[in-house]
């Protein structure tokens, strides 16, 4: 069985922003899937949520984004009636319930970074990238699988360098995994890059689960609840049957992973 994880980031890489509150996490969730089972199950009962709240049409599909969904925006302007939006937070949340698949969430505290290493600079993205796909192959090895990966375009410049740092990982391994493990996990060597609006489910659920993931990160690093609105009970969800997990059920360091 074939299996693609789907990555989608939340904050920046920007060092020189790691002061501001609102710009001091970046994180990077990982979504994975069966390919046949995206094909059978995810992408039809997505649409079919799509187009009961939205008149979602193939020839003109609506996206999911997370951001005009929480502010109600464009296609989203329905959820505007208390009703409507009730009925869609349940299906959605029913959705993310029963679906199959398995999350992996890297956040890195640029902050604390900075501080920490003031000679050694990495790029945070790539360095969340590298421990994603530690974690990603390992995934696969555990379960006898292959599988590829599928990140969010982010422009020209920055995907040429994500495809660049994804091959050399392939390459040449990281400190902990060998690049005999990536080259026998991994089905091919280049990172797919492409937009949401080519309509791809999981990138759409990627996106819908990134930000909660990240407020659950910081929320259990921090030893705190998780947060009480609609993100925290995506949160609740990850946290009992989504996220990967070691054989003794414990998700920080396998389905969530906190830097530096």
């Amino acid at each position: 069985m074939k299996y693609r994880l789907y990555i989608d980031e939340v904050g920046n890489s920007d060092l020189g922003a790691s002061k501001d509150p609102n710009h001091r996490f970046l994180s990077l969730t990982g979504l994975i899937m069966s390919l046949d089972y995206v094909s059978t199950t995810v992408f039809p009962r997505l649409e079919a949520i799509k187009k009961e709240f939205f008149e979602s049409h193939p020839d003109n599909p609506i996206i999911l984004h997370r951001k005009e969904l929480v502010n109600r925006r464009h296609h989203f302007q329905a959820l505007r009636d208390s009703e409507i939006e009730k009925k869609f937070n349940e299906d959605l949340l029913s959705l993310l319930s029963e679906l199959d698949y398995v999350v992996i969430t890297v956040t890195i505290d640029k902050l604390e970074f900075k501080t920490r290493y003031e000679i050694w600079r990495h790029d945070p993205y790539h360095y969340c990238l590298t421990i994603l796909m530690e974690r990603f192959v390992l995934w696969l090895k555990r379960n006898n699988s292959s599988g590829d990966v599928l990140a969010e375009s982010r422009g020209g410049r920055e995907d040429r360098r994500l495809k660049s740092a994804f091959e050399y990982i392939y390459n040449k391994g990281t400190d902990y995994i060998d690049p005999v493990v990536f080259k026998e996990t991994l089905t091919s060597k280049q990172l797919k890059v492409k937009s949401k609006s080519n309509n791809i489910a999981g990138l759409q659920l990627a996106d819908i689960i990134a930000h909660p993931s990240l407020r659950a990160s910081i929320a259990r690093h921090n030893g705190q609840d998780l947060p009480d609105n609609f993100g925290g009970k995506i949160a609740e969800i990850l946290e009992r049957k989504k996220y990967d997990r070691s054989p003794n059920n414990q998700i920080e360091g396998w389905g969530r992973k906190w830097l530096p």
